[in-house]
């Protein structure tokens, strides 16, 4: 006995001074990460340009009523400065570590790499950062969306790759029945309801009949992919139904006196009903997750489902429940494109938003808000990408593009810390 004690001892001994191993090599690497990035900004950004050059960054989006004055600032000192704050942000991190904090330094390291970037790539010149801003917003709301469908279901236990079809499937049904109604919230619930039932064919294949949950997902999203690129060309492209293909946009909406502040306004509190409900969705879901009972039973059934069936919560029908409201979130993202964006539908319109959205799930760590910043993190990048060739980058716009991605790729290596998907994520339940 006291033998089979002492073994435990030393095995404990042995897995905690590897846990700490691992997280000093964590804490090393990423100070690295931090040093290099100034290191970066000296070599790349402030070696190549001249001494006095000025950048210009409008600060009021087109259109925008609420005026604010340009900033302008020599940039060769700007960038200096920022390069000396990473490095003294790394050597911080090498020697002591921000602990819990890794992630908010990360964030801030990240906005500083930005912002030199921008002013590097402005320099000489201007550009309008409070239009980029707010096209970060806007582009920002289907991938945030996305992300919470996939926090819903896989916080369960459901594995949800079939994002992208129900919000294709959404997107094509909420323009059909808003244009045959002429009201936007009936297409809008219709889209709403697709996404639900496509939902709960998903949850019966993977509960009931206990499929493998990324087949299952593929199979949805290969039939959303037919059946609406095979309708659309059929009826609503052609010209005799365009009027199946009329829905209509969701106006702008102006929150009074917020919405003209100068600079903030216009960027935050100037869109349509999507942004807003986004927002909202985020803080209901946090709070309903981790505040509640709901959520706790919902998060017990992904993490340790015996466990939870042992104290008498209904595995299966929770389950259920998770997958089809995931579902009915996808399908209100969809419907985002057809009615918030575009006011109308086109054949493979959600361009692959449904798996940039799993990304941001998983970069946000299954946590609502987590899931907006990254998804924040993409829509700028993505509003970016888009900008490149006006601000005289010497980069393909797609090298720009590629940016969060790999940024998803170091989260996930676990050089900040490891990402934690639910542990019963992907298990079918059996109850015994």
């Amino acid at each position: 006995m006291a033998t089979t004690t002492m073994n435990n001892t030393t095995n404990d001994i042995e897995v905690s001074e590897g846990i700490l191993r691992q997280q000093r090599r964590r804490r090393i690497v990423m100070g690295l990460i931090f040093i290099g990035i100034a290191v970066f900004i000296w070599l790349v950004f402030v070696a190549k340009l001249e001494r006095g050059v000025i950048t210009t960054f409008v600060m009021t989006p087109g259109g925008a009523s609420a005026q604010a004055g340009d900033w302008v600032f020599p940039t060769v000192p700007y960038l200096n400065a920022i390069a000396g704050l990473c490095a003294a942000i790394g050597a911080y991190q090498i020697v002591r570590g921000f602990g819990k904090r890794t992630y908010s330094a990360l964030a801030l390291v990240v906005i500083l790499f930005i912002f030199s970037f921008l002013a590097w790539a402005t320099a000489g010149g201007s550009t309008n950062l409070a239009g980029l801003l707010r096209v970060m917003v806007v582009r920002s709301v289907p991938l945030t969306i996305g992300a919470l469908s996939g926090i819903l279901c896989e916080r369960a236990g459901i594995i949800n790759i079939a994002i992208e079809g129900m919000m294709l499937m959404a997107a094509f049904v909420s323009t059909v029945f808003a244009s045959l109604t002429h009201n936007l919230m009936l297409g809008m619930l219709s889209g709403i309801v697709a996404g639900g039932l496509l939902g709960l064919v998903h949850g019966v294949l993977s509960i009931k009949y206990k499929i493998n949950q990324i087949i299952s997902g593929t199979v949805i999203n290969i039939f959303a992919t037919g059946i609406t690129s095979y309708l659309s060309s059929k009826y609503i492209q052609k010209v005799e139904y365009q009027y199946l293909n009329e829905p209509g946009l969701f106006p702008q909406l102006e929150v009074p006196l917020v919405s003209k502040i100068p600079f903030i306004g216009p960027i935050l509190f100037n869109h349509n009903i999507y942004v807003f409900a986004t927002i909202i969705f985020v803080v209901v879901l946090t709070v309903l997750l981790f505040y509640t009972r709901w959520g706790l039973r919902l998060r017990s059934v992904g993490e340790h489902p015996k466990a939870a069936d042992t104290l008498g919560i209904n595995v299966i029908r929770t389950r259920y429940m998770a997958v089809v409201l995931g579902g009915m979130m996808a399908g209100f993202g969809g419907t985002y494109f057809s009615l918030g964006s575009s006011g109308r539908f086109d054949e493979l319109m959600t361009a692959g938003r449904g798996f940039i959205g799993l990304a941001a799930m998983i970069f946000g760590n299954w946590n609502p808000f987590g899931a907006l910043g990254a998804g924040m993190l993409f829509g700028f990048f993505d509003s970016l990408s888009a900008k490149a060739s006006l601000l005289k980058v010497p980069l393909p716009s797609e090298f720009i593009g590629m940016a969060p991605y790999l940024a998803t790729i170091i989260v996930l290596a676990g050089v900040v810390g490891r990402s934690q998907a639910p542990a019963a994520e992907g298990i079918p339940y059996e109850k015994e």
